[in-house]
């Protein structure tokens, strides 16, 4: 979560409308609680004011996180935003469609019949989980050196994370600086590893470029490098996104527990699949590889001690109950057919990027997600934080970062076309963005600074 200081603007009052504020006796303070209470509408107007400055979510181009939902399905959902799934006890009807919840993931990634999965507040969670898994399996097996991690520098923030946070090295390896390639050469993550490493993490569509890994190659390097080595090192596949669009979009790829080399596996149900935000897995291939030392049996909250697994406690039972109702309402014919609708549009944007004359990054086709930047030789007078800007005037939120290391001097855009971003949308886009390029292309002299503002990955 973000780390916030002290602000110079806490010290006004907050000044409500008097349309619907009328005479109000007291200060209403901004950042401490004021000595009496005023009404619940009053206090949800003003809110609501504050939030009008926040932009428009469907049209945040930036945002993996799904942004749109089933009216009945959302409504639903509400009505268990303040049960505590923790409470297995006084919730067991919501822990048992938790229960189904991670059992459909698992038949998904084609899990055998004793894996272990949970569900998490993310993928975020879900990494953490993984990587501390992984850290005991290396110390019960005897090892006493600096555990370490390969992943490649594309990876989502959350890896650094873990392993800031786990005493774990990070070894982080440069991205190629072709576009469209997969950002973990098997090649040199064999150069990378040595008897202190605990995992190698591929990602099943990168945030930056939307490019999936070759975790099949990966796999067979890994077992080539134990028949030849001894080493026996598993891989994680970070699916934050690819996990709820490849089985429906590429379902002849195998990239899942259908390698034996897969140990685990994360995604977020808060994306592609579908679900309001607070919803992650991570799945292992046997019960055996979640160490027993890292969970705990809980009852607290009373009843029979259940064995639980997290680095939270309390959690709505909201987003996974959405979960459950969404994949009883869409079942695999109706994923197949919204990847597919993800697919178009992201094919809709980048034919219209490519027809202005920038370089794809993503071209949509692996993950459903247009990533574009500037030709090198490229003598327009403007960047894309100008074209940003642009479009920002429309309401559309244009993300605009450098690349990881290896490629770190690139600028790119992306587009991520999920469900909330519908081809009549896509189109409204295209139109924007033609008007944008026109008029920043007739602008003449040079252009005003465009400061690119930070975009979260996920």
């Amino acid at each position: 979560m973000t780390v916030h200081t002290r602000h110079a603007q806490v010290d006004r009052a907050l000044a409500p409308s008097p349309l619907y504020a009328g005479c109000l006796e007291t200060e209403i303070p901004r950042a401490h609680l004021g000595e009496r209470g005023i009404g619940a509408e009053l206090a949800a107007s003003i809110v609501a004011d504050e939030l009008l400055l926040d932009g428009n979510a469907r049209l945040n181009l930036a945002t993996f996180c799904a942004t749109v939902g089933e009216p009945v399905i959302d409504a639903l959902a509400a009505g268990t935003a303040r049960v505590n799934i923790t409470n297995q006890d006084e919730y067991p009807a919501s822990v048992e469609i938790e229960r189904r919840l991670c059992a459909i993931v698992a038949n998904l990634w084609h899990a055998p019949a004793d894996y272990a999965a949970v569900a998490t507040t993310g993928s975020s969670e879900a990494i953490q989980l993984a990587v501390l898994a992984a850290r005991q399996r290396y110390r019960e097996r005897g090892g006493t050196g600096t555990p370490n991690l390969v992943y490649s520098a594309a990876a989502h923030p959350c890896w650094d994370k873990a392993c800031r946070y786990f005493d774990v090295e990070p070894r982080r390896l440069p991205i190629p600086t072709t576009p469209g390639a997969p950002a973990l050469d098997p090649a040199v993550v064999r150069a990378a590893i040595d008897e202190d490493t605990i995992a190698v993490a591929a990602t099943l569509g990168y945030p930056s470029t939307g490019i999936l890994d070759d975790v099949h190659g990966l796999a067979q390097m890994l077992d080539r490098l134990h028949r030849d080595t001894g080493l026996d090192v598993g891989l994680h596949v970070d699916a934050a996104s690819g996990g709820f669009t490849v089985p429906f979009s590429h379902p002849e790829l195998v990239w899942d527990f259908g390698l034996e080399r897969v140990v685990s596996i994360n995604a977020s149900g808060h994306k592609y699949a579908g679900a309001p935000l607070g919803l992650g897995f991570v799945a292992w291939r046997h019960d055996e590889l979640l160490p027993d030392h890292l969970c705990f049996d809980v009852n607290l909250l009373g009843g029979q001690p259940v064995k639980s697994f997290s680095l939270t406690f309390s959690r709505p039972a909201a987003p996974i109950i959405a979960a459950y109702t969404t994949m009883l309402r869409l079942g695999r014919e109706g994923y197949t057919s919204l990847v597919a609708h993800e697919h178009e549009v992201a094919a809709l944007v980048a034919e219209a990027v490519v027809r202005h004359g920038f370089t794809l990054w993503g071209d949509g086709r692996q993950l459903p997600l247009v990533a574009f930047s500037l030709p090198v030789a490229s003598r327009r007078s403007w960047g894309l934080e100008h074209l940003s800007a642009k479009l920002r005037e429309k309401g559309w939120q244009l993300p605009v970062y450098a690349l990881p290391p290896g490629a770190e001097d690139v600028l790119v855009a992306r587009v991520t076309c999920r469900a909330g971003l519908s081809a009549d949308l896509a189109h409204r886009l295209i139109a924007d963005l033609d008007a944008a390029v026109a008029a920043l292309d007739a602008h003449e002299g040079g252009h005003p600074d465009a400061p690119i503002e930070g975009f979260h990955q996920a």
